[in-house]
């Protein structure tokens, strides 16, 4: 196929196509017109691109896996090199899991302060003469 029905195919671009054959993702195959070629493999490389990258992984960290279709196996994280990638990235994922958890807890730490906070204005204002709470966003407090 042309390199505009794969692109069709893939649900990408030719731009895009142009830019993996670039980086060596995508073989450079020529017909005898010199029109780029492409087979039903090569839509399979790009779908596993496509996937890994809906999954975060950065462009050059799917060349393990292309690698290993390339190489005959049915699935491309069959191979030794794309286990190491799954590896890292899970070390990765971990790492942020941490981090939001640990922004997680602060933000909701603020909200309970923020809750007190409110509280204490509230009963303030209603003591006779206590001061009448306003919302930082303007108007009355409810």
């Amino acid at each position: 196929m042309r390199i505009g029905e794969l692109a069709a195919r893939a649900g990408t671009t030719t731009r895009t196509l142009r830019y993996y054959e670039a980086r060596g993702l995508l073989p450079a195959r020529r017909d005898e017109k010199g029109h780029r070629a492409y087979g039903e493999e090569d839509l399979r490389l790009l779908e596993q691109i496509r996937t890994l990258r809906d999954f975060g992984f950065e462009l050059e960290e799917t060349r393990p896996f292309v690698e290993c279709l390339r190489a005959g196996h049915p699935e491309g994280d069959s191979c030794p090199a794309s286990l190491v990638v799954y590896r890292r990235k899970l070390a990765e994922l971990d790492a942020l899991i941490g981090q939001l958890t640990e922004v997680r807890e602060t933000v909701a730490g603020q909200l309970r302060r923020a809750e007190r906070a409110r509280d204490a204005l509230a009963a303030d204002a209603s003591a006779p003469g206590g001061p009448e709470p306003l919302c930082e966003l303007g108007g009355q407090f409810s």
